[in-house]
C-alpha cells in the first residue's frame, strides 16, 4: 500500500523517541578499550537523513566518537566499488556467523573463510584487499576518501582511541594471522590490522552516519551533496549485509523488532537504512552484552514502530512536505 508521511510527522516522533530513551541507565560503556570508558555515558545524539537532503537532528549529534565497527559498512562499500559485488562474495563472503563480532571460532567453522566484511575478521581481511594493494599511506587515503564522500565530510582520527585500540588489540592480531593462514588476507598482515585499527578510529558525528546512512538508501548517491559515491546495483548487496550481520548474533531479533537493518559498533554508534526513505543514526556509549548501544537501538525502534516503517511491510512511502 501507499504510505505517506509528512517532514513534521518524522520530527515529532524522532524527538519522541529522543525523550523517551533519554533517561535510560541501562548497559555500560566498551571498558576493555580505556579511551571508550572514559566517555561521558549521557552523551546521546539522534539524526535523520531524508533522500531530499533534509536532515533532523536531535541532541549531542556533533559530538566526534569513534567509529568502531561502523566503519565495517563503509570500507565494504569500498572494496564493492573496487572488485564488484561477485568477487567481494568470492574473497570475502556474505554469511552471518551467529558469533560474536571478534569470534576466532567462527573462522574455523567457516572452513578458513572470513564470512562477512562485517565481522573483525572479514573487515581486516576488507582492509587487505583495499586498492592499491601494499601501499599502506594510499590504502589508507582510498579509505578516508570513501567515508568522506559516503558523510559529506571528513571524519578525524581520534589519536588517543588509536593508540589505545592499538596497545588492545590481542584478539584481532589472533585473527589477521590466523585469516593469513588460511590465504584470506590479500596484502600484509599487520598492515592490514593497522589499517583496520586506524579506521576503527575515527571520530565521526551522528549527523554524518546519518548522511552516509541515507546515500545508501538512496542508491549510493549523497543527499546533501548530490554526488554519486557508488553504482546504485551495490545498494542492496550492502544492505542485505547489514540486515543479517549488523546486530552481530542479536540481527535476527533486531530485524523482527525494528525492521530496519542497522549497523553498530562499540563506541555507541549505531547506523540504520530504510531504503528509498531515510538514513537514521543515533550515538550513546552504554551498549548492551552483545556490544550494542542501548539507547540508539530503542531510539531507532521506537521510530520505525511508531511511524510503521519497516523493510517488510511492502508500503510504497512518500515523504511529504508540511
Amino acid at each position: 500500500m501507499d504510505k505517506k508521511i509528512s517532514i513534521s510527522q518524522i520530527k515529532e516522533v524522532a524527538q519522541k523517541a529522543y525523550n523517551e530513551v533519554k533517561g535510560n541507565t541501562g548497559g555500560k560503556n566498551a571498558d576493555y578499550i580505556p579511551y571508550l570508558a572514559n566517555i561521558d555515558s549521557k552523551l546521546f545524539g539522534l539524526s535523520i537523513c531524508l533522500m531530499d537532503g533534509k536532515t533532523i537532528n536531535i541532541g549531542d549529534t556533533d559530538y566526534r566518537f569513534g567509529i568502531e565497527s561502523v566503519s565495517k559498512v563503509h570500507t565494504a562499500i569500498l572494496i564493492l566499488r573496487q572488485y564488484g559485488a561477485q568477487k567481494v562474495l568470492d574473497m570475502i563472503g556474505a554469511d552471518a556467523t551467529g558469533l560474536p563480532f571478534n569470534s576466532i571460532i567462527a573462522i574455523l567453522l567457516e572452513n578458513d573463510h572470513p564470512s562477512t566484511p562485517l565481522v573483525n575478521a572479514g573487515a581486516i581481511s576488507a582492509c587487505s584487499m583495499v586498492q592499491p594493494v601494499g601501499q599502506s599511506d594510499k590504502k589508507w587515503e582510498a579509505i578516508v576518501q570513501n567515508i568522506t564522500e559516503l558523510c559529506g565530510s571528513a571524519p578525524q582520527l581520534i589519536d588517543e582511541l588509536y593508540k589505545s585500540e592499538t596497545a588492545t588489540n590481542f584478539n584481532n592480531r589472533s585473527i589477521a594471522w590466523l585469516l593469513k593462514n588460511y590465504g584470506r588476507i590479500y596484502d600484509d598482515p599487520d598492515m592490514a590490522l593497522d589499517l583496520y585499527t586506524r579506521q576503527c578510529s575515527l571520530g565521526i558525528t551522528a549527523q554524518q552516519l546519518g548522511i552516509a546512512a541515507g546515500t545508501i538508501a538512496n542508491n549510493g548517491v549523497n543527499p546533501v551533496t548530490h554526488q554519486t559515491v557508488f553504482e546504485a546495483s551495490l545498494a542492496p548487496k550492502i544492505t542485505s549485509m547489514i540486515s543479517t550481520v549488523g546486530f552481530y548474533e542479536h540481527s535476527g531479533d533486531w530485524m523482527y523488532t525494528a525492521g530496519i537493518p542497522a549497523k553498530s559498533g562499540v563506541g555507541g554508534g549505531v547506523m540504520a537504512v530504510l531504503p528509498g526513505v531515510m538514513g537514521v543514526s543515533a550515538f550513546a556509549p552504554p551498549l548492551d552484552e552483545a556490544g550494542n548501544s542501548v539507547k540508539a537501538q530503542q531510539a531507532i525502534k521506537y521510530i520505525m514502530n511508531k511511524l510503521g516503517l519497516g523493510v517488510f511491510n511492502g508500503d510504497r512511502v512518500t515523504i511529504t512536505t508540511d
